[in-house]
């Protein structure tokens, strides 16, 4: 309205001055018409720009609106379809994609781009390695008697009806240990004096408690495994007669993390290191009783990860106070492969390894930035968008490669598509402040992390693996919250580190924390590397006995 006011003002005084207001010629010359609307003109071009930066907070907001509404109510993963073509074409689909004599597909043989869907797990491979207890249906004494003639009937068969499953809840038994003396006979009748031997008793867990390996391994299991708190533990112990505080159950979990996991914990990182390959990622975790901080403040948990194609699969949790590049630093001193990370800017500090970028961080940028409804011929970052897509496409052509193979085929394949995708980026000249713009600076910023996957086939092009890896630690701080001390911390990234190690080699996690808490007080505090190495979830017996038989729900994938 300002706008459209000030134009209709300039108009009438040029008329007024060119006219007059007796319509005779005005005696004004150019120079003093111009001198006379300058000031309407200034505050013309002032209102303008006000108005484009009005328009570009209206465009910045409407793009918060829809993040927001997309976070809540949208699907959380980024392989959902965006429409990148003519919108039309979405409500067209089935018609458009019409073949009256296309075969019918079958459950066995449903395909999705370019590789064969995982076929679901029949019932019978569910059920196998269950021990299975046969239960048989027979008539009583007196009902065996033939309803025609009188007489006795026997069994000539039995036919199968059905399976059940059932649940035999835990059973929870207090073991007293007595030890036998032996004496020697011969020895008393030739000497008068017995020889005498005393069983030696097993090692303890820890000394003058209660705990079992059993019972800290499936405490263990419990809280980081299944995400259950020490608090709701303790209530369910409660309803089992035991009174087991949340404090006894925290103490026990400190110390034989402190005593027998971590040595495991440093073996482990040790292999970590020798790999050519590196996934790492942080999250928050709060710490309630930190020195030199308030409750409140933020601490984090650094997740280091051996890359999906290394035979020996690590996942290795380390707490730490702050978010300061130092530690990455710290942790992998010595290690000079590729470093796979999203583009937090603390791990430039690490001078001596390959920094690899994440492309599921860039294309989740591009998502961000498009608008509801965009396609390629309407939206600059749905062409981003598609251009990821078409990367990630080329990816899994190349999933199955051996390194050296995959490393051609990017070299064929990916790179042409990479430069052609660069020189469209240059082309760009978003709204400064905008969603748009911050996707664009990002690839320019990265582009040299973005693209050093090319020369070598190992790395992935994603840093999803890590993201995956450092989840249950997530899910797992929904429900307990908070970590109360550091020491707690601590011992949390150790167990967490051993169980997600184990469930990335396909371990069963109780099974193996058992196996470790049995067997390691035997050996010890002073292990050999050896002894440590038959430790491990790679180590062929505990393939042999703790592998989960017919399962991948461990196995993480590198793609998406």
């Amino acid at each position: 309205m300002d706008l459209w006011y000030n134009k209709f003002r300039i108009n009438l005084l040029f008329r007024s001055v060119i006219h007059g207001r007796s319509g005779q010629k005005s005696t004004y010359t150019a120079a003093e018409v111009a001198e006379l609307i300058r000031p309407l003109a200034d505050s013309i071009a002032l209102l303008q720009k006000e108005n484009a930066e009005l328009k570009r907070k209206l465009e910045h907001m409407n793009d918060v609106f829809a993040n927001a509404q997309r976070a809540r109510f949208g699907q959380s993963s980024e392989k959902n379809s965006y429409v990148l073509h003519d919108q039309a074409s979405f409500f067209n689909e089935a018609e458009k994609e019409q073949a009256p004599k296309a075969e019918e597909p079958t459950p066995d043989t449903i395909l999705v781009p370019q590789h064969e869907r995982k076929k679901k797990r029949s019932q019978a491979e569910m059920l196998n390695g269950l021990p299975e207890e046969e239960v048989l249906l027979e008539l009583p004494e007196d009902q065996l008697v033939c309803g025609k003639c009188g007489g006795k009937m026997k069994p000539i068969g039995k036919k199968f009806l059905r399976h059940e499953m059932m649940i035999i809840p835990k059973q929870i038994k207090l073991l007293a240990y007595y030890a036998v003396t032996y004496a020697c006979d011969s020895c008393e009748k030739d000497t008068g004096f017995a020889h005498i031997v005393t069983v030696k008793p097993p090692v303890p867990l820890m000394k003058h408690s209660l705990a079992s390996p059993s019972t800290v391994a499936y405490i263990m299991t419990q809280k980081y495994v299944d995400g259950l708190p020490l608090a709701r533990q303790e209530k369910m112990w409660a309803r089992e007669g035991i009174s087991l505080s949340r404090a006894t159950m925290a103490n026990w979990v400190i110390r034989c993390s402190d005593t027998w996991l971590k040595p495991l914990y440093k073996h482990m990182k040790r292999e970590l290191l020798t790999h050519s390959v590196i996934h790492a990622d942080e999250t928050v975790v709060q710490v309630l009783k930190e020195d030199g901080k308030p409750a409140t403040s933020e601490s984090r948990m650094w997740l280091y990860a051996s890359a999906a194609l290394i035979r020996h699969q690590v996942r290795l949790f380390e707490y730490q106070p702050d978010r300061s590049g130092k530690r990455p630093e710290a942790f992998l001193k010595g290690f000079t492969g590729a470093l796979v990370t999203d583009g937090y800017q603390g791990y430039n500090l690490l001078t001596k390894v390959t920094h690899c970028g994440c492309w599921a961080h860039a294309r989740r940028k591009w998502r961000e930035a498009m608008p509801e409804g965009a396609t390629v011929k309407t939206s600059k970052a749905a062409v981003g968008f598609q251009y990821c897509n078409k990367l990630f496409a080329e990816e899994r052509k190349c999933a199955d490669y051996k390194p050296e193979y995959r490393h051609e085929y990017r070299q064929n394949k990916e790179l042409p598509l990479l430069e052609e995708y660069y020189a469209w980026l240059k082309t760009l000249h978003p709204e400064k402040g905008s969603k748009l713009e911050e996707a664009v600076r990002y690839r320019l910023n990265q582009k040299q992390q973005l693209t050093a996957f090319l020369s070598n086939g190992e790395v992935p092009i994603s840093n999803n693996l890590a993201e995956n890896a450092i989840r249950p630690f997530t899910l797992g701080r929904k429900n307990w919250l908070f970590c109360d001390t550091t020491k707690g911390a601590e011992a949390s990234a150790i167990v967490y580190s051993l169980v997600e190690s184990a469930k990335a080699n396909g371990v069963e996690p109780f099974a193996y924390l058992q196996h470790v808490l049995v067997e390691l007080p035997y050996l010890g505090k002073n292990q050999s590397h050896e002894e440590l190495e038959s430790f491990m979830p790679w180590a062929p017996y505990i393939q042999q006995e703790f592998c989960v038989k017919n399962s991948d729900a461990y196995v993480n994938t590198y793609l998406e």
